[in-house]
């Protein structure tokens, strides 16, 4: 869905390029990666998660599922990223010079999978939030599916649901390894494209849960070179706090010496 009608009247009278979005989100990233990529400016609308203000009346009159991110550019609302990253991008744009839709559809379908296992690896060494505020998320967000995911996740993901989550995703990184495998320099060809973009939260999340990327050397030699661009430290880096990626190895290294890391489920290792 492209563009949808704004249910905050608000939204229409706004000039220029708005974006909602929140530091640690995955297609938070990818959309600050192309607006960094292209250098366009923009109005910032931080959304914090962890207060669960994307489920504040305020925001789903702005997102009607109450995530992130969301755009809204001369008034025209887009709250797909990417939709919202081939929208930033523009006709005759060099991230499109070299465009591979699949990868991007791959790239969107491997969001779910993304979610449940960042909970998993990386927030669930968080402590749980209290019981009333759980229950103000409950009570307010009108998405059901995001409801009952707070709710599986409180009550811990089955190890079944687990384990298919990383067969999906080693499938996937499988893929694009090689692809990769042919000697292009990036996923879609020899320019660096939208596919890349897509692609380049996810592989920095999953390094973060400690994925064995040594079985896709391929790839590994891909994030080399994109993670150098000076978009990823804008866009990604710039936002992670330091205290958080130190929280996120502390995790992901007592999980690995328990022997329940993520190099453990779906048959990695």
């Amino acid at each position: 869905m492209p563009e949808i009608e704004p249910k905050n009247p608000a939204l229409l009278s706004l000039e220029g390029l708005h974006l909602w979005h929140a530091p640690l989100s995955s297609c938070s990233q990818r959309v600050r990666i192309v607006l960094a990529e292209t250098g366009k400016d923009y109005e910032s609308h931080l959304v914090d998660l962890e207060k669960d203000e994307h489920a504040s009346p305020e925001y789903q009159a702005i997102h009607p599922r109450g995530l992130v991110p969301a755009l809204v550019e001369d008034g025209h609302l887009f709250v797909e990223s990417i939709d919202i990253i081939q929208h930033i991008a523009g006709p005759g744009s060099e991230l499109l010079a070299c465009h591979d839709p699949e990868l991007l559809k791959m790239g969107d379908e491997a969001q779910l999978d993304l979610k449940l296992l960042t909970f998993e690896f990386l927030f669930r060494g968080a402590p749980p939030p209290p019981a009333a505020a759980a229950r103000r998320f409950q009570e307010s967000h009108q998405n059901e599916w995001l409801k009952q995911f707070r709710r599986d996740f409180a009550n811990g993901f089955e190890r079944e649901r687990i384990d298919a989550a990383v067969r999906r995703t080693s499938a996937r990184f499988s893929r694009l390894n090689d692809l990769l495998a042919d000697g292009r320099s990036y996923l879609a060809g020899d320019s660096f494209s939208l596919a890349d973009v897509t692609w380049m939260p996810n592989f920095h999340r999953f390094a973060l849960m400690g994925w064995p990327f040594e079985k896709t050397p391929y790839l590994q030699s891909w994030f080399e070179r994109v993670s150098a661009r000076p978009s990823y430290r804008e866009a990604l880096l710039n936002w992670q706090h330091e205290d958080v990626a130190g929280l996120f190895a502390r995790y992901t290294e007592k999980r690995r010496s328990e022997g329940t890391g993520i190099a453990s489920f779906g048959g990695l290792t």
